[in-house]
């Protein structure tokens, strides 16, 4: 259960008529995904999501009548939170190769600050079952889709050389996906975005471009600072 002085998840929920219901609606959701990241989604019961919610049974299922559809908003909600992030930093920069790299950095920094997120996308929905996985691509098709979307625009304007983009998107995602699955369960690096150090110069690369061997430091990119060539 949340404390006093931390903030949910799930600010971004569709809003119940009553501000009590979208109050429960948030706490429920918070709830499921401590307990989902603490006891995996097939261990996990509605009893523990109304203890840890500190709400009944039954107010646990009239907002959600099923522990699946709980998971699948928790799903729904969350990446769109997240897609909404990415989309905000995105329009903080000016040039496609940045806009690109910003996307990757924000999911990065987006599930260093909430671990149980992370887990949520990378471990549980695989194991959850076929309905979740075939959820869980089409949220990895969108913000592939995203990165896709710039690395176009970048290459109509000369600034990466003749690259399959759908190819790189994928290829930038998926890099970023198996750095963040490492974490998950290995523990390594200790701070995620550390290792961004190494990912960005090779992903640079990948579409012609030679970046710094460090990678700018969090939140840098949200400011606006990052480059599509070496040394700009």
């Amino acid at each position: 259960m949340l404390k006093p002085t931390e903030t949910s998840v799930f600010e971004m929920t569709e809003q119940p008529s009553q501000p009590r219901a979208l109050d429960r609606q948030r706490r429920i959701l918070d709830a499921a995904l401590a307990v989902f990241s603490r006891r995996g989604y097939r261990e996990a019961s509605v009893d523990e999501i109304a203890e840890e919610a500190e709400t009944s049974k039954g107010g646990v299922y009239f907002h959600f009548p099923a522990k699946q559809m709980i998971f699948r908003a928790l799903l729904d909600v969350s990446a769109k939170r997240l897609l909404e992030r990415v989309e905000a930093a995105i329009e903080r920069e000016t040039r496609p190769v940045a806009k690109a790299d910003a996307a990757l950095l924000t999911v990065l920094d987006a599930f260093a600050d909430h671990r149980a997120l992370a887990r949520l996308f990378m471990i549980e929905a695989l194991g959850a079952g076929g309905e979740f996985q075939e959820r869980l691509l089409q949220i990895h098709s969108d913000f592939i889709a995203v990165i896709k979307l710039h690395l176009d625009t970048a290459l109509a304007e000369g600034v990466i050389h003749d690259v399959d983009t759908d190819i790189a998107s994928r290829a930038w995602f998926g890099a970023l996906n198996e750095v963040i699955l490492h974490w998950l369960i290995k523990g390594t690096p200790a701070r995620l975005e550390d290792a961004y150090t190494a990912l960005r110069p090779l992903l640079m690369r990948s579409v012609g471009i030679e970046a710094p061997a460090a990678a700018p430091p969090r939140g840098r990119l949200a400011n606006g600072q990052a480059g599509d060539r070496a040394g700009h």
